[in-house]
């Protein structure tokens, strides 16, 4: 008969081997992602500069009959893929989809050197629409993708039909409450990544400790380009949009929005760059989606704020039902 000692063991290593089996098999991914496939056809657009030039990706899809063109913008840790879902649900409601990747994600060039600005990707975003003659549209962005959203509201504000920001960052200025960390010292922090903590960043600030194979699929790409020899260039590109969301905030500016904006915020969110170097008086203050949204939309002229009691970062992962419900409802009115 086994002891008890060994008994624990034999737990100890099934409970190994059954955690192993949740995730994924991650395997190195080019930095254009050339292996990895998209949900949609992608297209590229040329980006043309003094000396060099770069490609963006982008997914156009359109149903039968185009109701109206809904732009959707990826965050920071994410590319235009990860719309897949939400996108296939509005196709079914008669939008036309324009899904880019930024220059710097995705299938997009990864630069040696980019002047990163968000009036830049908003101007290289707003090309394409030119290029397929999309004079009006409405505009979902996540995350960084709502600061970028933003942007561009701002910018071509009679184009944008309606704004829709689902969880973004930038509804507080952290370079008023955090120290300024050089983009070389981010850099390195960026090379340093391993898998382990790309799944316990979002493990612990997206998904509240939880984690599952849905979730796993999320980091695919981002651990994938770890293992890939030119991962030196995937985190330089990681750390000067990092600088851009640091340096470039739009909270200011809600102010001066002109269209019907949704503020979509799972309230138990605490994403915000630059806390892991913020002191620790001030960490337990930064990303207060619970705080924030009520705050932020009392500047926004045509706003509405919705709150997801008990959800995340990643409410169109996380909640999909009760998220998807408040854009086809907003995009209706």
């Amino acid at each position: 008969m086994p002891t008890l000692e060994k008994v624990s063991i034999m737990i100890h290593i099934l409970f190994l081997l059954f955690s192993l089996a949740a995730f994924a098999e991650f395997k190195p991914l080019s930095p254009e992602l050339t292996e990895y496939p998209y949900p949609f056809e992608v297209s590229y657009h040329e980006v043309k500069f003094p000396k060099s030039s770069y490609r963006m990706a982008y997914m156009l899809v359109s149903p039968k009959k185009v109701k109206s063109t809904v732009l959707l913008l990826h965050g920071k840790n994410f590319s235009g893929h990860y719309w897949e879902k939400t996108a296939k649900e509005l196709l079914k409601e008669g939008y036309r989809l324009l899904i880019p990747d930024q220059i710097g994600f995705g299938k997009s060039s990864k630069p040696e050197s980019f002047p990163y600005s968000f009036h830049l990707l908003a101007s290289l975003t707003h090309e394409i629409l030119q290029k397929h003659s999309i004079k009006k549209y409405s505009v979902i962005g996540h995350s960084m993708g709502g600061m970028l959203a933003t942007r561009m509201a701002l910018m071509y504000p009679e184009e944008v039909e309606k704004l829709l920001l689902v969880n973004p960052i930038g509804l507080e200025d952290w370079k008023t409450m955090v120290p300024y960390k050089d983009v070389r010292a981010i850099y390195q922090e960026e090379l340093k990544k391993k898998e382990d903590d790309i799944r316990n960043y979002q493990k612990n600030v997206y998904f509240d400790g939880k984690w599952n194979k849905e979730y796993e699929k999320g980091i695919e790409v981002l651990v994938g380009w770890t293992l890939h020899p030119a991962y030196e260039r995937i985190a330089w590109n990681a750390a000067l949009t990092s600088q851009m969301i640091f340096t470039e905030p739009v909270v200011y500016e809600f102010k001066n929005l002109k269209m019907p904006t949704l503020l979509l915020l799972g309230t138990r969110d605490r994403t915000a760059i630059g806390k892991a170097w913020a002191s620790e008086e001030v960490k337990p203050k930064l990303g207060r989606y619970d705080q924030l949204g009520k705050t932020v939309i009392k500047s926004i002229p045509k706003g509405k704020l919705v709150e997801l009691e008990g959800v995340g970062h990643m409410p169109q992962v996380e909640a999909f039902e009760r998220y998807i419900k408040e854009v086809k409802d907003y995009l209706k009115k």
